[in-house]
């Protein structure tokens, strides 16, 4: 990927109030999901993960705004891309009762370039 056509993207990632309502064994559920929807993220066509970073200390309870949970940096060819991973949280199952990740969790992209500064 070129600079110029690359898109730098952060992924946020919030917590919302019905994983908090979860039983343990629906919680267990949602974490594993969670963890397939993160190797999706790596898994993606067009994305290339730099890193992540998770607030789980410093952040208690649901995330409803800024700031998010945890974070996700990534490379991506297109923005198409990028609204590939978000709908993961419309796509990945919890457990078998039909509910999809966005039930527990939410994210927002944010879709810029690589800051670069020149002498």
């Amino acid at each position: 990927m070129s600079q110029s056509t690359t898109l730098r993207v952060l992924f946020c990632i919030g917590v919302n109030q019905n994983f908090f309502d979860a039983s343990p064994a629906e919680a267990k559920q949602v974490w594993g999901a969670f963890g397939v929807m993160m190797k999706g993220i790596d898994e993606t066509p067009g994305i290339t993960v730099i890193g992540n970073m998770d607030d789980d200390q410093l952040m208690v309870g649901p995330s409803t705004t800024a700031p998010w949970t945890t974070y996700v940096l990534a490379d991506a060819e297109r923005l198409e891309n990028v609204a590939a991973v978000c709908n993961l949280f419309r796509s990945t199952p919890v457990g078998d009762g039909g509910s999809k990740l966005w039930k527990y969790c939410k994210i927002e992209a944010r879709v810029g370039r690589e800051l670069i500064i020149q002498n």
